[in-house]
């Protein structure tokens, strides 16, 4: 099969240099992202993702947690919104309208995990990416999440998931798409298969298999070799695809290629 959607890039030499160009310098027109996740166990991946996108260049990064932690939250963290907690310490239903509201604030939304697994959390998320006009960027548990929603998810052209080669597995089988993906397949099989299946829906995949990320959309598929499968597990990777894709909204591909290229 001819594989001219194939694009291989090396670490260091992007594939697609003007989106580096497109970033602004002036911190005050650098952008807004919104962040969302953590539970009453912890909010690490919040913090980092806080961390990691005011290191890549956003503007203004603020973040919206559950209520329960407002006690724990590290004075580095200067943008923080509280929304209502459920008995099990993730966001409640009363939660949707801060998750909105942080939602018109922001050029692009990151849901980034330490989310909690409860069913009124993922009425939040589902409900939020259906209303969004934004980009959002799933990554770690809140992909989990939103499985129960995903027939109508994969229909938004503004999704990104950052996921495990498991998390793609799942959803795959969570809409009977007729390709199954294995632990052992091999890096051109699974080319070939996200490139077919983003042709079918338009949502943007990231993933980690065979010592490289895997970027696929609209049929296209770029591949760069990659040693730190952590950073994708501590959501590195989402807070610099999320931070990528507010300077070149339209190009998810050439965004988060360009985002794990540095």
């Amino acid at each position: 099969m001819d594989m001219k959607f194939w694009h291989r890039q090396e670490q260091g030499k992007p594939l697609f240099p003007d989106v580096e160009w497109n970033k602004p310098e002036r911190r005050d027109q650098a952008g807004k992202l919104g962040i969302i996740g953590g539970n009453k166990l912890g909010f690490l991946a919040v913090a980092e993702s806080y961390q990691e996108a005011l290191k890549a260049g956003v503007g203004e990064a603020r973040v919206l947690l559950p209520d329960i932690l407002k006690k724990s939250v590290p004075a580095v963290m200067t943008d923080v919104l509280f929304a209502p907690t459920n008995q099990s310490g993730s966001l409640s239903n009363e939660a949707l309208s801060e998750a909105l509201a942080l939602e018109k604030w922001a050029d692009v939304l990151l849901l980034c995990g330490d989310a909690g697994r409860n069913s009124q959390t993922s009425i939040v998320y589902e409900e939020l990416i259906k209303k969004s006009e934004i980009p959002v960027v799933l990554t770690r548990d809140a992909i989990d999440l939103v499985q129960n929603g995903l027939q109508e998810i994969l229909d938004n052209p503004r999704v990104v998931f950052v996921a495990s080669l498991a998390q793609v597995q799942k959803i795959f089988r969570a809409i009977y798409y007729p390709k199954m993906i294995t632990f052992s397949i091999q890096l051109a099989q699974l080319v070939e298969t996200l490139h077919k299946f983003t042709i079918t829906y338009p949502v943007t995949i990231c993933v980690f298999h065979a010592d490289n990320l895997i970027i696929a959309h609209s049929g296209e598929v770029v591949t760069q070799k990659w040693d730190a499968p952590m950073a994708i597990w501590r959501g590195t990777v989402g807070a610099r695809a999320a931070s990528y894709l507010i300077w070149s909204p339209k190009a998810p591909l050439a965004a988060i290629s360009t985002a794990i290229s540095s």
